[in-house]
């Protein structure tokens, strides 16, 4: 999907999302990582949600932008309606990441990314991806019962930031995803004013309730800004959406997790 991609040939199957998911461990191995804290938009999200239940023990943490669980979810009937059920491929991204308001609202932001997908990406095989995100499974997990089946039911295990704007396409699908996760792992931060794409309209924001997650975890507030040591168990990746999205920053580990402190970190910062 990057700028003047050539198109894949025709016939060319497209991964599904548990495919691209699947590829997860092999990169790992290859780049001798041992674990990761993801981030994702989007399908990203969803794709390291999918890895993160499949590999439990290569994940320490996630930040899950937009995730939505469900099989056909409310982005993609928001999307649809809002693109008045047409066939145009940007229109159906665009409605992906920003709200109707925004999309009305907000034009100079708006053309800016639409230009970007229209004429940067390549139209067919941005409708293979989308394709393939429009058919992806549910992630079928449920909310443990503390003290009771924490052990065997499918949900994520761990310590999990689920971001969202409070006006996105998104809003009632990662509430239902927070529904499904362990409360005592889980924080979900619903962002006011800032649409389908926090990390692009309120990036201090989003950067600050990220570093209390990462405090949360263990990290040390010296080693936010350290450059990376490459430790074998610990190294940040991204899988983002259609839109571009900058390269995350990365941080070496050196205490234990403690969600707790993330919580209330980020309730006393907001």
């Amino acid at each position: 999907m990057q700028e003047a991609a050539a198109p894949f040939p025709t016939g060319y199957q497209y991964p599904t999302m548990d495919e691209l998911s699947e590829m997860l461990p092999s990169v790992m191995t290859q780049l001798k990582v041992n674990s990761v804290i993801g981030i994702g938009v989007g399908a990203g999200a969803y794709i390291l949600s999918r890895f993160a239940l499949n590999n439990p023990a290569l994940v320490e943490g996630l930040v899950l932008i937009n995730v939505d669980p469900c099989a056909e979810g409310w982005i993609d009937w928001a999307a649809s309606k809002l693109s008045g059920w047409t066939s145009n491929i940007v229109d159906t991204v665009m409605a992906h990441h920003f709200s109707t308001d925004e999309l009305t609202d907000n034009q100079e932001l708006i053309q800016t990314y639409r230009l970007h997908i229209a004429q940067d990406i390549n139209q067919d095989n941005l409708a293979l991806f989308c394709a393939s995100y429009n058919g992806r499974r549910d992630l079928e997990i449920e909310r443990p019962v503390i003290g009771l089946n924490e052990e065997t039911v499918n949900t994520l295990t761990c310590p999990s930031l689920l971001v969202v704007g409070d006006t996105s396409p998104a809003v009632e699908a990662v509430v239902e995803c927070n529904s499904r996760l362990n409360p005592t792992k889980t924080t979900l931060f619903k962002m006011a004013d800032c649409g389908g794409l926090p990390q692009v309209v309120q990036p201090g924001k989003l950067a600050e309730a990220f570093k209390y997650f990462v405090q949360g975890m263990g990290y040390t507030k010296a080693s936010l800004f350290s450059p990376l040591t490459f430790h074998q168990h610990s190294i940040y990746m991204v899988l983002g959406s259609s839109v571009s999205s900058p390269s995350p920053p990365q941080w070496e580990c050196c205490m234990q997790p403690q969600v707790s402190l993330c919580e209330r970190r980020i309730a006393e910062w907001r």
